[in-house]
């Protein structure tokens, strides 16, 4: 049986003291930097969390754009000749150590992706960052691909991340 998270946004009563995924710097921006980007309008912050309201893991959502020369041919065949298209960034995705291996990532790359899709303002795809090789093999088992020049920042574009996921992001 899998375990229910409920994702939501980021709020004061959320316990950010005991995150603790393994990586130093994401801890450390949960912990102390989180609440001063949402502040400042930088980016949101959405966490996932258990029965008992432990947070789970979190990830951080901001608008950004893709310059269409970074995308292959396959795409930007089907785009206007625009300079770039608008995205939605997953600056950071973090799963606490003791939730990790329970599709807790899986779940908020599918958050991401729905709430992408819900958007008022138009977002093509998403894009993130792979820190290493075991995030760049977690997103392109979610459908993420490289862009040209650069290898570890990879795209989604909507259309296709809901062909992919279906009735999950609804």
């Amino acid at each position: 049986m899998t375990e229910a998270f409920t994702v939501e946004t980021l709020r004061s009563e959320h316990d950010r003291t005991r995150f603790a995924c393994g990586v130093a710097a994401l801890d450390r921006y949960f912990r102390e930097i989180v609440s001063q980007d949402i502040r400042r309008r930088l980016s949101n912050c959405v966490v996932a969390v258990d029965a008992n309201a432990m947070v789970a893991g979190y990830y951080t959502f901001a608008a950004t754009a893709v310059p269409l020369t970074e995308l292959p041919t396959e795409q930007t065949k089907r785009l206007p000749r625009y300079p770039s298209v608008p995205a939605g960034l997953i600056g950071r995705l973090a799963v606490d150590r003791r939730f990790q291996g329970r599709g807790v990532g899986s779940l908020m790359v599918v958050d991401a992706v729905a709430r992408a899709i819900r958007a008022d303002t138009a977002i093509y795809a998403l894009v993130v960052d792979a820190k290493d090789d075991a995030a760049l093999r977690f997103y392109v088992h979610h459908g993420f691909r490289a862009f040209l020049s650069h290898p570890m920042t990879l795209f989604l574009p909507l259309a296709e991340a809901a062909r992919r996921l279906g009735s999950a992001i609804e």
